[in-house]
């Protein structure tokens, strides 16, 4: 931290920020010659089960934040690095700190959703002006979990859809953890339209790949928090905002049920943080449901 200080600054408060399941995240707050205060993020891999990936994350992340600098992408911006944990006590990453909060409510939602969307058009558009390492597949055919609840033969034919290889893409820039837990909001002074977006974060496994992955990633999500209708509009709106999924139904559906599936894995440290964040009624057995009826209806659907 000292060394990307300025002269007569120093940290005065640290503060934990909830909500993140692989890092560690602080608010550190700088006081300045004048009196004033501004506040920085640190980002630290602590937990041994994550630390073996963080250097590849951590400089996914401060590449993202470079590309993001100047486009219209509200992202935070990079000040420091330490990947390996050559300075620091753990692997970490040093930012600004944007203004805002995370809203996991089912009030509200309906404009919220629009807003998502739209933020994540203005993410696919950004050309990166060097290659992006391919995006990684979260889950295979043989580790999905099958849920309790779940309705076996729909599952069955779940599996047998990411069985296939992956379609062929037009490949974009992706968050590829796009979802309300990596959104800030600002809902003061009170906008005309509702909430409004002032902050993306968690660019840790950034990549290249197919706009349909993220926004399946997103659906996912909405499915889980408010409900599988929501997560099933998500496509829907996203297209209404400007942005191109695959043509093809398949396509579509595979890149939907990969992603719901790779969800049936860490259902358990999904939901944790939303119950942390107010959300209490999110038990695993509930969201666990919601994951199966959600894959039920994109089977359906698709089927």
């Amino acid at each position: 931290m000292s060394r990307h200080l300025e002269v007569g600054e120093r940290v005065v408060k640290a503060e934990a920020l909830h909500g993140g399941i692989t890092a560690e995240m602080l608010r550190l707050t700088v006081g300045v010659q004048n009196g004033d205060t501004r506040d920085l993020v640190l980002r630290s891999f602590v937990d041994s089960r994550h630390v073996r990936h963080a250097a590849d994350w951590l400089s996914r992340e401060a590449d993202a934040l470079t590309l993001l600098t100047g486009t219209e992408v509200p992202a935070p911006e990079l000040l420091a690095v330490d990947s390996t944990a050559a300075h620091c006590e753990f692997p970490s990453l040093l930012m600004t700190h944007l203004a805002g909060r995370t809203i996991l409510d089912d009030e509200g939602l309906e404009t919220r959703v629009p807003l998502l969307a739209r933020q994540l058009v203005t993410i696919h558009a950004v050309r990166p002006t060097q290659p992006l390492r391919e995006y990684v597949a979260l889950t295979t055919a043989d580790t999905v979990v099958v849920p309790k609840c779940a309705e076996a033969a729909v599952w069955a034919a779940a599996i047998d859809v990411i069985r296939k290889p992956a379609p062929p893409y037009q490949g974009r820039f992706l968050h590829r953890d796009f979802q309300p837990g990596n959104l800030l909001f600002d809902e003061s002074p009170p906008q005309p339209t509702g909430a409004r977006i002032t902050g993306v974060v968690d660019w840790a496994t950034a990549s290249w790949g197919p706009a349909d992955l993220d926004v399946a990633h997103c659906s996912t999500n909405l499915a889980l928090l408010h409900g599988p209708t929501w997560g099933l509009r998500f496509a829907e709106v996203y297209e209404e905002a400007g942005g191109a999924l695959a043509a093809a139904a398949g396509a579509r559906l595979y890149w939907q049920v990969r992603d719901a599936l790779a969800c049936s894995e860490e259902v358990q440290q999904v939901a944790r943080p939303w119950r942390e964040a107010g959300r209490a009624e999110l038990t695993t057995r509930v969201v666990e449901e919601r994951l199966n009826a959600y894959v039920s209806a994109l089977m359906n659907a698709g089927g």
